[in-house]
């Protein structure tokens, strides 16, 4: 059943090279070849879907500088506490640990002040379509909403105004080109069945999953949960360790996640590949590719180097 080619899903945009999901780094992408461009969706003060990885600000903006009372308790900055004009002042950056303020990637784009800017999701959509029309291509989105419950605790539903947003811009079926992510399984099924979204869902996983989706302590979906997981969703987004496991001496092993979820009608789009953090079984980046795409049959990687993606899966 593996998508051939599999598709190139360009993680946070060109991040290997750009700040992460700011529009340079998508358009970065787009030009490097990626099928799908990710978005993060968070809510700014007005309920507004913003493109932003996490709920809190200070990792890959000048927030604490430009705002610096309008911390919470906990000393973190939150976007939704920020209106979409106020957001739009803030510069972006190259992400960094908050608590030691040095890059996460050391080799990559500067941690420095620059010109990049926050944007809304609809802004992103416009900029996507318009590549679309001018290229002739057919890339496609790849949305994940991002901390239902917390938005909720926080009084708004985040996943009624990303699908509006999408559906706005043209995204309203399963043959459109957008997939649908989320780490939530209960918001993810309410989406398909309360909601009504026609969209392709994929069931984001990770080491702590809860065992609803079949994780827990063996770290990855059996058969039985990903038989529940098709009942709600097109594919499953794991890490690529619970694709392709390494051991205590360096053996690697393709586990039987792929071959399993492939059974039950479900794609699978591991997260994520890159240059500069390769997963252990890996001697290169091209290594890597072959691994994931040739031996375990994934449909799609998640990258922050499209570019180098594109060059292994077209041979060039």
């Amino acid at each position: 059943m593996a998508v051939q080619p599999p598709r190139i899903i360009a993680h946070r945009g060109a991040s290997g090279y750009l700040p992460e999901h700011t529009l340079e780094a998508k358009a970065y992408a787009y030009a490097a070849g990626a099928d799908y461009l990710e978005q993060d969706v968070v809510l700014s003060r007005e309920g507004t879907p913003i493109v932003l990885h996490d709920v809190q600000l200070d990792a890959v903006t000048n927030v604490a500088e430009r705002f610096p009372e309008r911390r919470r308790s906990d000393g973190r900055y939150y976007a939704i506490d920020f209106t979409v004009d106020e957001l739009r002042t803030l510069e972006v950056r190259e992400r960094v640990n908050v608590k030691t303020g040095r890059a996460v990637y050391p080799l990559r784009y500067p941690v420095e002040p620059g010109v990049f800017r926050l944007h809304t999701l609809a802004e992103e959509l416009r900029m996507i379509r318009g590549l679309n029309r001018s290229t002739g291509r057919r890339v496609g989105v790849y949305p994940e909403i991002k901390a239902p419950a917390w938005h909720r605790r926080e009084g708004v539903e985040i996943s009624p105004r990303v699908l509006a947003v999408l559906a706005e811009a043209g995204y309203r079926t399963r043959e459109d080109d957008c997939f649908l992510q989320c780490f939530d399984a209960d918001e993810l099924r309410r989406i398909h069945q309360e909601l009504g979204c026609e969209l392709r869902l994929v069931q984001l996983l990770d080491e702590k999953s809860s065992d609803e989706v079949g994780t827990g302590e063996a770290a990855r979906p059996g058969p039985e949960a990903l038989a529940r997981i098709a009942q709600y969703a097109d594919g499953i987004g794991p890490k690529i360790e619970q694709v392709v496991e390494t051991d205590t001496k360096g053996v690697r092993r393709v586990t039987s996640l792929v071959a399993e979820a492939h059974a039950v009608g479900l794609e699978v789009h591991p997260y994520t590949l890159r240059k500069d953090d390769l997963p252990k079984f890996a001697r290169d980046f091209v290594h890597a590719c072959h691994i994931l795409c040739e031996e375990a049959q994934v449909d799609g990687v998640f990258t922050d180097f499209p570019d180098l993606m594109r060059q292994v899966v077209s041979g060039t």
